[in-house]
């Protein structure tokens, strides 16, 4: 089935008149007949009565027409969205974040891309790093952005953006939210909330465990969202990242002897032909100057 086929079958139906239909799709009538005539043999069967002074659709006809302008105009939209694309006219950004990186950090920059293209499409997705490392290799990301993959695998290009300090973060009625030190000592009482989502979950748990706090028996927290709503009950206390974004009702806390640091990297596949949203993006993400970001969060 040709797609010509198609649109002369549907100036047709349109007009009901195969001579009006011809000079309206600007082809003579015998090339538009023979064209309707290879649709119908190849749907097997006649999908006009070729009556006068008008066609007719046939039953054959009738229920192939919904199903052949869907069609048709699927193709069009595809032709068309295909041209956007190469004249950059549209540009399409597929980005995987692991769930312990907060997209905040990337509005900004969207906020600029967005004025370098008509329209934008942007599709982000989530997971652990392992996951993350597979959306890369598989093509459903161009670029990827985790404090650690972890895979060993030679067509992955990582450029560190920036390393950040862990904190405190407490519920603002909290009475460690108005101390202006605080040691591991005043944490062995609290119960503690683990970011085992985090990629650097594991390390900021053996630094506080070899400050002989007992996370063993922590609460174990698998989203963002759920962290935010516990710490916000004052169900516990927890260490997070600098750059993770807090709403007012927590208050940020620097630990005496905390070591507990992680570098947040972008990763992209090596020889692979990256949109123009991707490329533009990863060139901001490179030259941005990161210690803004993760200067204005500490002590928030």
């Amino acid at each position: 089935m040709e797609m010509h086929q198609v649109r002369y079958f549907l100036a047709v139906a349109r007009v009901l008149n195969f001579t009006r239909a011809a000079d309206e799709c600007n082809v003579t009538q015998p090339s538009l007949t023979r064209a309707i005539k290879q649709l119908e043999a190849e749907l097997g069967g006649d999908l006009f009565r070729r009556e006068r002074p008008a066609a007719q659709l046939t039953e054959l006809g009738q229920r192939m027409h919904p199903l052949l302008k869907q069609c048709y105009e699927a193709a069009t939209g595809a032709r068309e969205l295909a041209s956007s694309f190469k004249s950059g006219e549209v540009g399409a950004l597929r980005i995987a974040l692991t769930h312990s990186v907060d997209l905040a950090l990337l509005i900004p920059h969207l906020d600029q891309i967005k004025r370098m293209f008509n329209r934008l499409e942007f599709r982000f997705l989530r997971g652990n790093a392992r996951e993350i490392a597979e959306f890369l290799k598989k093509g459903e990301a161009e670029l990827g952005i985790a404090a650690e993959i972890g895979e060993e695998w030679d067509r992955l290009d990582t450029w560190p953006l920036f390393t950040e300090n862990f904190q405190l973060v407490v519920n603002k009625n909290h009475p460690l939210a108005t101390r202006d030190k605080i040691d591991f000592s005043d944490l062995r009482a609290e119960q503690l909330l683990s970011r085992n989502y985090c990629e650097h979950g594991a390390r900021v748990n053996a630094s506080l465990r070899e400050h002989g706090l007992d996370v063993d028996r922590s609460h174990e927290i698998a989203s963002e969202r759920d962290l935010i709503e516990l710490l916000e009950a004052d169900i516990g206390v927890a260490v997070v990242p600098d750059t993770a974004s807090i709403p007012p009702t927590l208050k940020r806390a620097s630990v005496e002897g905390l070591d507990a640091r992680r570098t947040v990297n972008l990763y992209g596949v090596a020889g692979r032909e990256r949109t123009a949203v991707a490329s533009a993006v990863m060139r901001m993400l490179r030259g941005a100057d990161w210690r803004q970001v993760v200067g204005n969060t500490a002590g928030a």
